[in-house]
């Protein structure tokens, strides 16, 4: 089974115009800082990361508090 990830607010829009032009057989994942973003997201499978960096609230555009909060993550990640 094919996986797409969307990483951030670009992947979660790219995401979500996926899902609505490919069959189920796609697994769509959307991840992102920003807890409220995702609830937007019609990815079926969600992960926000970085709740004790950002606690929820987005990394900003900012490349470095993403890395942080990907390395906060990594084990939630990595299952």
């Amino acid at each position: 089974r094919a996986q797409v990830i969307g990483i951030g607010g670009g992947g979660g829009n790219a995401v979500n115009r996926m899902v609505d032009n490919f069959d189920t057989s796609v697994e769509f994942w959307a991840v992102n800082t920003d807890a409220q973003v995702l609830t937007q997201s019609r990815a079926h499978n969600k992960l926000t990361i970085g709740d004790q960096v950002t606690r929820g609230l987005g990394a900003g555009g900012s490349a470095e508090i993403g890395e942080e909060a990907a390395l906060e993550s990594k084990d939630a990640i990595r299952e």
